[in-house]
């Protein structure tokens, strides 16, 4: 048995073989106790400021990439036990086979590690936003959502490095210097994504509208669903998603409906021209008396013009904003009602009520 166990294949004894095989299968095994252990630990680390959010949560996160890692890793670490056999140590253009696995292996480690990092970053967004919920403002939660994706950027960029460094056995001090004069050009060739990324700073600092405002953007209504590094999303009144530049929501004019104060509501009656001065004079108190309401805080009546075709009385009122959309529509239609009505009462007709034909001795109208 000894002597089975001592025989050579491609440079390495079967004993070998079997114990690295043996402990890679028993990482693979024992991976889901060993990373659910690991994450315990390191919830134990934010419990205090993880209270309100649930251990399971962070366990979803960050168990899955804990398990690739914890295997991928044990098993580089026992492989390496071996001796690279000399006959797969050829040459790939310029490149030993065994200097092409190990730059793979760095490679893989590295992106896991990235992998990990992200879903760390997850989970600490995930802890920001059960505090940011308990406030009324929603710029946290905007400047949230914005930061995850920022230093989401910033791990796949340094994940890019470490690849060119562990893989590539690139300098990467004088490849930064190198990458900061490429880094100029590109910016000069990216100069608009570049305003977007400033843009979308001034956004978040300037606060000129956060998400779930109802805006106005050049010709489209919608409401603002997320503010990203480049661009920011809108849900339309139609139901359509639209993207706009960051740049253009900072350059043009937002008329941003959620921070105003009052609802508007313009009524224009032409009344007929049959109607007298003083049914016009006893019109005014009527309608600011039918307006006393307590949704309605101010209010603009009165004969406004007059011509050949009818009088123009305007009336212009200003709805609180505590009440609800369907409720403001419902009080709207209920003052039109009562307009109708308070016409009808004082017997004044409006200009579209009368017609007048007149039938000349040839039988033609005129």
């Amino acid at each position: 048995m000894n002597k089975f166990l001592q025989q050579e294949i491609l440079d390495n004894t079967i004993a070998n073989y079997l114990y690295v095989l043996g402990t890679i299968l028993l990482a693979i095994l024992l991976k889901r106790l060993i990373s659910k252990y690991v994450a315990k630990l390191l919830y134990k680390f934010v419990a205090k400021a993880a209270k309100n959010v649930a251990r399971q949560s962070f366990l979803d996160l960050v168990v899955q990439p804990l398990d690739v890692f914890l295997v991928i890793f044990i098993s580089i670490v026992a492989l390496d036990k071996l001796r690279f056999p000399q006959d797969l140590d050829f040459k790939i253009y310029h490149i030993t086979f065994r200097e092409l696995v190990d730059s793979i292996t760095a490679g893989t480690l590295v992106c896991i590690f990235i992998w990990l990092c992200i879903r760390v970053i997850d989970f600490i967004a995930l802890l920001l936003e059960e505090k940011a919920n308990l406030t009324h403002d929603q710029t946290d939660n905007q400047l949230i959502l914005f930061f995850k994706d920022f230093f989401k950027v910033i791990l796949v960029i340094i994940g890019i490095l470490l690849i060119l460094r562990f893989s590539f056995n690139k300098n990467i001090g004088s490849l930064l210097t190198g990458l900061s004069i490429v880094g100029a050009a590109i910016a000069l060739a990216t100069r608009e994504s570049m305003e977007n990324l400033i843009a979308s700073f001034i956004i978040f600092f300037d606060k000129p509208f956060i998400r779930g405002d109802l805006v106005k953007v050049n010709t489209f209504t919608g409401t603002i669903e997320k503010i990203g590094l480049r661009s920011t999303r809108i849900r339309t009144v139609d139901k359509t998603y639209i993207t706009v530049p960051n740049k253009q929501m900072v350059d043009t004019i937002v008329d941003n409906y959620t921070l105003r104060t009052q609802r508007k509501v313009e009524i224009r009656l032409e009344i007929d021209l049959t109607a007298s001065s003083a049914q016009l004079q006893m019109l005014t108190p009527a309608v600011i008396s039918l307006l006393q309401k307590p949704e309605i805080e101010n209010k603009i009546v009165g004969l406004s013009d007059t011509g050949k075709t009818a009088h123009i009385f305007s009336i212009d009122y200003f709805v609180t904003m505590l009440i609800s959309f369907e409720e403001f529509v419902q009080l709207r239609e209920k003052v039109a009602l009562e307009l109708i009505e308070l016409l009808e009462q004082m017997n004044i007709g409006l200009a579209a009520n009368s017609t007048h034909v007149v039938i000349d001795q040839m039988g033609q109208a005129k």
